[in-house]
């Protein structure tokens, strides 16, 4: 797996992986992540700068509110213990 892109944005660190025959999409914020995994043959050929068009403002806001939920989830199953 090798690094192909890394994307600043204010709302978490996002990374692009190639791997094999698919690209993996990794957002961070501290202690939490996602990833998303898009085979090569799912793309129409423009390789990762079709992976930048795919990551837009809404798609990011999406994994902050994901985001905001893993840590409240998190939160109340730590605190249940």
């Amino acid at each position: 797996m090798r690094v192909v892109a890394e994307l600043p944005h204010p709302e978490c660190k996002i990374t692009i992986f190639q791997m094999g025959q698919k690209y993996i999409i990794k957002f961070e914020q501290g202690q939490l992540e996602q990833s998303f995994k898009i085979s090569e043959l799912d793309l129409s050929g423009g390789g990762v700068n079709e992976i930048f068009q795919i990551i837009d403002e809404e798609f990011i806001q999406g994994i902050a509110e994901r985001f905001k939920t893993m840590r409240s989830d998190f939160k109340a199953a730590y605190q249940r213990h």
